[in-house]
């Protein structure tokens, strides 16, 4: 029975990734099955997304060694106006990280403009996990 804690933990971690995944709603059935701890259940989930999310940080710094490529698709300019005002009020947009798809975008925005590290995981853990309290306690 413990595999399903794998499964929610895996498939939070393919969620917080671009890659299509839905851990809320195994969330929500694990949670009205009663069988493990409420919990458990939301730190295993939380977990697994916030590990997710580093992929998307660490993708985004990567993507950062190419900037003075030609081929590079966003402008100097651009990319510099774009970290002033991600260093001005971009911080705190990463407790949205969990919104689908503008979520994956702020992860990897947050890698190319170097958010420290301790920051991005306060502030991810925080917005994910209420996310995932939310939907356990809404499934309960």
């Amino acid at each position: 029975m413990e595999y399903v804690l794998f499964w929610l933990f895996g498939s939070a971690f393919l969620a917080a990734t671009v890659l299509p995944a839905q851990s809320e709603l195994l969330l929500a059935s694990l949670v009205v099955k009663g069988e493990h701890d409420f919990a458990l259940l939301i730190a295993v989930a939380t977990a697994g997304n916030v590990l997710g999310s580093f992929v998307n940080y660490y993708i985004g710094a990567y993507l950062m060694h190419f900037k003075d490529h030609k081929y590079f698709p966003i402008k100097k300019n651009i990319l510099k106006k774009g970290e002033k005002t991600y260093t001005k009020y971009g911080a705190l947009s990463l407790l949205f990280a969990w919104l689908p798809i503008v979520g994956d975008a702020l992860t990897v925005i947050a890698g190319m403009f170097k958010t420290k590290l301790w920051l991005f995981a306060l502030l991810v853990t925080v917005g994910k996990s209420i996310r995932y309290i939310i939907v356990a306690l809404l499934a309960g």
